[in-house]
C-alpha cells in the first residue's frame, strides 16, 4: 500500500536503519544520504520516508511531503555549499529510475551539462 513501508525496497530499509548509508540529514518526514555510485562530486539523495514509488505518486497522494523533499533539496545544497547544483527526479525505468521509491538526486560540484543524458 502507498505510504506504507515495503519489505523489497531497498530506501525503505535505509529508513528503517537496515541498511546503512552515509546520512547527511535528517527530518521527520525525509532522510537524505550520499549515493553509493555517485555521478559527480556532491551526489545526495533525498527521500520521503514513506513509500510511493515515484515523485509523480508522491506529488499526487502527498503533495505537502513532495514539498518537504524538494525543500531538503535546497537544505542539501546550503549545507554541501553548492552555489549551484541539480535536483532530478528519475521517474520510471526509461529516465533511469532503479529504485522504486521516490527520490530527489542533488547534484553539484562539477559542471553540469545540458541536456542530461
Amino acid at each position: 500500500m502507498a505510504g506504507e513501508p515495503q519489505d523489497d525496497c531497498l530506501f525503505c530499509k535505509i529508513v528503517a536503519g537496515q541498511i546503512p548509508a552515509t546520512i547527511v540529514r535528517e527530518t521527520e518526514t525525509t532522510l537524505a544520504f550520499r549515493d553509493i555510485n555517485p555521478q559527480a562530486p556532491t551526489h545526495i539523495l533525498v527521500i520521503p520516508k514513506a513509500h510511493y514509488p515515484n515523485a509523480a505518486e508522491l506529488a499526487a497522494a502527498r503533495p505537502e511531503l513532495a514539498a518537504d523533499v524538494l525543500h531538503e533539496t535546497q537544505a542539501v545544497a546550503d549545507d554541501e555549499k553548492l552555489d549551484s547544483y541539480r535536483t532530478v527526479f528519475n521517474t520510471g525505468s526509461g529516465a533511469g529510475q532503479t529504485v522504486w521509491h521516490a527520490h530527489a538526486h542533488v547534484l553539484g560540484g562539477r559542471g553540469l551539462e545540458w541536456p542530461p543524458g
